[in-house]
């Protein structure tokens, strides 16, 4: 039996990853697997939510999205990684959820309130994520969840759900803990968060030459017109990359703060330490792409690793509920 603690996370499968994605969560979760006992989905179901009317590239973007979780380092020997539509107990315990939680506690959640002011989103479906990110959770007996700060509210409301389950039917799930990080700020080429809603990302599957064309776009310090002009690193979209990815910071911030360094060759020295800094993965991730009944089989290993889990999470939820038939 495994003992290590057990983390689950996912991402939804929109395309190919960008560089935020891999910051902000992959490069987090290979560091992690060694010491946790991992359940890491490819979250289809979430994706409907918003992506309800345009479901025919679903299976290529969930491959995608494997493709990418593997080229970034995870070890499917160390983690299970599947969809979240193969394993039918994340809509079972969902729906039984959603018997005991007020309505109200799904429509305090912020994500939801922004969401539904900014994209006009207003489903029965889209009220319930919070609780469907619950079920996920709870599935698998998370005693983790690496979130980033805008996460937490989730991490709450399932407490809150799971207090309300054990005090109705008993003790029966753990509360997890958000495992919070120091991800750095991926800026996008137009400087807001890099997102693929916004068109501003530089992905990992991009090539070399696209991501150079990428950053040749990027926004700078709009006081920085010309080589010879002083600038301010600390409001560039490109400087915040250069933290990441460039060892030879202090070079930079010089060259720019002085005015020495154009914003030009800035840019052209960022590419390269970036395309650098991701030419391993970009390869790992073509020989995937190339072997898609590898990447099948690792999915279809991993639910099963999942399904056997999330299998006597639910024979214990349903006898705490008393919807198990006795043996006769």
């Amino acid at each position: 039996m495994n003992s290590k603690p057990v983390i689950l996370s996912g991402m939804q499968p929109t395309g190919q990853l960008h560089l935020g994605n891999y910051e902000g969560a992959l490069k987090n979760w290979v560091s992690l697997q060694d010491k946790y006992q991992m359940f890491l989905c490819v979250v289809d179901w979430h994706a409907l939510t918003s992506d309800f009317n345009d479901t025919a590239p679903m299976q290529d973007r969930i491959f995608q999205t494997a493709v990418d979780y593997l080229a970034a380092g995870l070890d499917p020997a160390k983690c299970a990684i599947f969809v979240q539509s193969d394993v039918k107990e994340h809509a079972e315990l969902h729906l039984l959820l959603s018997m005991i939680v007020p309505t109200p506690w799904l429509e305090r959640v912020p994500s939801y309130k922004e969401k539904v002011e900014s994209l006009g989103l207003d489903s029965y479906g889209f009220l319930g994520y919070p609780l469907l990110m619950a079920a996920d959770i709870l599935l698998y007996k998370a005693n983790a969840v690496p979130v980033g700060k805008d996460q937490l509210p989730h991490i709450e409301l399932t407490r809150e759900v799971l207090r309300r389950f054990n005090a109705l039917y008993g003790p029966l799930f753990p509360e997890p803990e958000g495992l919070m990080a120091e991800f750095p700020v991926i800026p996008g080429i137009d400087g807001r968060k890099m997102s693929k809603s916004y068109g501003n990302d530089i992905r990992l599957a991009d090539s070399e030459e696209d991501t150079i064309k990428k950053i040749k776009k990027m926004l700078t310090d709009p006081q920085k017109i010309r080589r010879g002009d002083p600038g301010r690193p600390e409001i560039c979209p490109v400087f915040a990359l250069h933290k990441v990815y460039n060892p030879g910071l202090d070079e930079i911030q010089a060259g720019c703060t002085s005015g020495a360094l154009g914003c030009v060759d800035c840019k052209m020295k960022l590419a390269g330490y970036l395309n650098e800094s991701l030419r391993p993965l970009r390869e790992r991730r073509k020989e995937l792409v190339n072997n898609k009944k590898y990447v099948i089989n690792i999915l279809e290993g991993g639910a099963e690793r999942a399904r056997q889990k999330a299998g006597s999470t639910m024979s214990q939820v349903r006898e705490a509920m008393h919807l198990k038939r006795p043996d006769v």
